[in-house]
């Protein structure tokens, strides 16, 4: 009688060694065909070619302590001196000098609450708390006028702190607002539908740089003698309404993606409409559309930059401040690349904190 042969328990062929660790990793990813195997000698040679000579311009041969623009013009690289010379004035713009202590403090203050706010173990009412006493207190440095600081006028806040405030400001103020034109062009009652739709289409057909040109200068000839209102405010005013259409779209398409069966089932349940809505319906179509919400906001914090039309300095219209200079305009390289890495550092937290809240709040709902 033959043997019967048997097989280990546990005992499994192994993969070809080409297909797992680094060798699979490069074989699936870079060389999965003959296109791909292309583009991807084609991007390493593209590498090769752009970041040797970049290397050699931002790091090796560019000159990174205090030097007047003389010494810059000698050598090959990047002229970083520029932001010895410079940075306070692109930072904190026509704030005064020796105050400008006051904007880094209250930049600081508002981050921590920031920071505070995006920890979910930190979502209780007191946060409303803290948010108050940071608006205040951020108030209080920038304007002073109190405890032996020096009052400074709004119209000379530029920089960062200016960019933070309008950014922050529109994303808070224009939320509410969103929410309410959402579930009004949703509404059965034709009068608030007939507005939501309206004010959502014709503020969505015009750029951001007309708002912002009818508030600032189109405004004030409507109001009355002697009536005065504040150029930033309404420069904020206009970011806010503008913000808002855009952002009510993306919230009303998260309220469709929710199955009608959700709203009956409330219905069944007893639940008029606004515990039906701020209860089952809205948090679900908020959950839903996290990441268009958080691009929203971060084309909100880049566009901040067109206030220069109405003669406000932010982050960018203080670098073309700084660049006035005849002595340092020829080096505008460097102190862009110095704004664009600001500029990254705050849409690539926001961006990462939208997947890390999706992944958050999306628990039990993924397959």
């Amino acid at each position: 009688m033959a043997p019967v042969s048997s097989v280990v328990a546990g005992s499994a062929p192994r993969p070809p060694a080409d297909s797992i660790g680094v060798l699979g990793w490069l074989r699936t990813r870079l060389f999965s065909s003959v296109l791909n195997s292309i583009l991807t000698i084609l991007c390493i040679g593209l590498l090769v070619w752009i970041v040797p000579p970049l290397i050699d311009w931002m790091i090796l041969d560019a000159v990174w302590s205090a030097a007047p623009p003389e010494v810059c013009r000698a050598a090959e690289g990047a002229c970083w001196a520029l932001l010895h010379e410079k940075a306070r004035l692109i930072l904190f713009g026509r704030y005064p000098y020796v105050e400008q202590w006051r904007p880094l403090l209250a930049m600081t203050v508002l981050i921590v609450a920031i920071a505070l706010s995006c920890n979910r173990n930190f979502w209780r009412p007191w946060l409303a708390g803290v948010w108050a006493g940071t608006l205040a207190l951020f108030g209080l440095l920038m304007w002073g006028g109190v405890l032996g600081m020096t009052y400074v006028e709004n119209t000379l806040w530029g920089g960062l702190p200016l960019t933070m405030i309008l950014s922050v400001f529109g994303m808070v103020g224009s939320f509410p607002l969103a929410v309410a034109l959402a579930l009004g062009r949703r509404s059965r009652m034709p009068i608030i539908h007939a507005l939501s739709v309206g004010y959502i289409e014709l503020i969505r057909g015009v750029p951001l740089i007309s708002v912002l040109f009818m508030a600032s200068f189109m405004f004030p000839l409507f109001l009355p003698s002697g009536v005065k209102v504040d150029e930033l405010l309404r420069a904020q005013v206009a970011i806010i309404l503008f913000t808002a259409a855009y952002l009510a779209e993306v919230i009303r398409g998260g309220l469709q993606s929710i199955p009608r069966g959700q709203d009956e089932s409330a219905k069944s349940l007893g639940l008029n409409y606004w515990q039906t809505t701020t209860m089952i319906v809205l948090p679900q179509a908020l959950r839903a559309v996290i990441p268009p919400i958080v691009n929203t906001f971060i084309s909100l914090f880049k566009d901040t930059s067109l206030v220069a039309i109405v003669s406000l300095f932010d982050l960018l219209g203080s670098l073309r401040l700084a660049l006035a200079d005849p002595l340092w305009r020829n080096y505008f390289i460097e102190g862009y690349v110095f704004v664009a890495l600001i500029y990254f550092f705050f849409c690539f937290f926001m961006s990462k904190y939208s997947q890390y809240l999706e992944s958050q709040l999306q628990t039990g709902h993924r397959p």
